[in-house]
């Protein structure tokens, strides 16, 4: 799922397959890889209070390590194409950022990826200080290949706290309270649901829920692990079918297909009140702080997902992006110096510095200093969903592989076009390759 970093956020996998200029990026060696000058070089994504945080941790470990740390930082836009060349080339970094799933999987089958489950085994200090079903996400096969390097990023049901007072109303509890939603706001000339349609993630996370909600979790655990046939599951086409109703009862409006998201125009709809609810990542807050802080404070509402009334998924499960994680290449010729680095991770200050950035730790350590963050009622929120959610199901565009994941993306933006019938959405996913 992508969201842009200087957003608050992370490129999402299926952008490999879309992004092929090799552009400049921060403090790195030559391009094609990191220079082999004895350190450890460390690949991240160019933000600076997160750069900040990383900065720190490779600082810290330096003061006791013979080998030093070195951070890279590479623009959001060029990573994706650079890392997949470094990864094929004898100058690959020892270290790397990424989203866990289908981004790492071309890398665990050529083998070039530490596993690091003997380390996770050998350490359970640092294997228990991360949520489990966050850590979950960094591996592949029931194997770890990743530590978690910031924030959780659930999606989140946000909604205009004036707009439902001055209409009487409280948040959806169940899916007729959702129904009953639309109908309301569209009488008093407010679009139910601001949706950046022209940004075809953004609808992702629609088709994601309902998914759930109609036959649970476990579909999309059966396709993300090569079943296809799971795509044929009565809950896919219960869940297209509920889209285009949506659209045909008005809950997006009319013109969400021409709605840009990286523009904010979806965002800027929620905090004028021109629209009601936003279904979005977590992120949204931040993103609403930098653009309109008196509404990020006190006028964003944020509430879950509804379950669905005869549907096999609990109302608990999430969606979304459980974090980013740091692997390590198995060419790395300082080997034990890099896994050794991602203890920083778990460390106090490493974890401050992400509540100071405004993420929610993924550390078990971490319900005690929500505190800290500059939002603890928000921040709180998001840490006791990820807790308590039986299932945090990862995003599509970042579980599947690259080309399977955007395949999926324009089917989902062609059925809410309706350009696409439910049932031809079936086929044209279950064909996907």
């Amino acid at each position: 799922m992508f969201k842009s970093l200087g957003r608050r956020g992370a490129v999402g996998a299926t952008m490999v397959a879309l992004l092929t200029a090799l552009v400049g990026c921060g403090t790195t060696g030559p391009q094609g890889g990191a220079p082999d000058d004895g350190s450890v070089h460390v690949w991240v994504l160019e933000d600076d209070k997160m750069n900040a945080a990383q900065q720190q941790a490779a600082d810290e470990f330096n003061k006791n390590s013979s080998v030093k740390v070195v951070i890279d930082r590479f623009s959001p836009d060029s990573y994706p194409d650079k890392l997949r060349v470094a990864m094929g080339s004898p100058n690959a970094p020892d270290v790397f950022f990424n989203w866990g799933g289908g981004s790492i999987k071309s890398y665990v089958q050529a083998g070039t990826l530490v596993d690091l489950t003997p380390t996770l085994d050998a350490k359970p200090q640092l294997k228990q200080a991360f949520l489990p079903a966050v850590l979950e996400a960094g591996g592949l096969d029931g194997k770890y290949y990743g530590i978690p390097l910031r924030g959780m990023q659930p999606v989140v049901l946000f909604y205009n706290r004036d707009v439902f007072a001055n209409a009487g109303v409280q948040p959806p509890q169940s899916w007729n309270d959702l129904l009953s939603l639309i109908d309301t706001f569209k009488s008093r000339g407010i679009t139910p649901f601001a949706l950046g349609g022209a940004t075809a993630w953004t609808e992702l996370m629609w088709v994601e829920y309902l998914v759930d909600r109609y036959g649970g979790a476990e579909v999309f655990d059966r396709i993300v692990h090569g079943d296809q046939s799971a795509w044929r599951d009565p809950s896919v086409l219960q869940a297209a079918q509920t889209v285009q109703d949506l659209v045909d009862r008005g809950a997006f409006g009319t013109n969400f297909a021409s709605v840009d998201y990286n523009s904010h125009a979806a965002s800027t709809l929620l905090a004028r009140g021109n629209a009601a609810m936003h279904l979005m990542g977590s992120w949204e807050y931040a993103n609403q702080l930098q653009d309109d802080p008196d509404f990020a404070r006190t006028k964003l509402g944020y509430t879950t997902f509804p379950g669905i009334e005869g549907g096999k998924g609990d109302p608990a499960n999430l969606v979304g992006n459980p974090t980013n994680y740091f692997s390590v290449s198995a060419q790395s010729k300082n080997k034990d110096t890099a896994i050794a680095f991602l203890d920083q991770m778990a460390t106090d200050s490493y974890v401050t510095k992400l509540l100071q950035a405004g993420d929610v730790p993924t550390t078990t350590s971490a319900q005690d200093r929500l505190g800290q963050s500059d939002n603890p009622e928000f921040a709180t929120f998001q840490y006791n969903l990820v807790q308590r959610a039986p299932e945090f199901t990862q995003s599509w565009d970042q579980a599947l592989d690259p080309n399977i994941g955007q395949a999926v993306i324009t089917a989902i933006q062609q059925l809410f076009n309706k350009q696409l019938t439910p049932e031809q959405f079936v086929q044209t996913v279950e064909q996907a390759r």
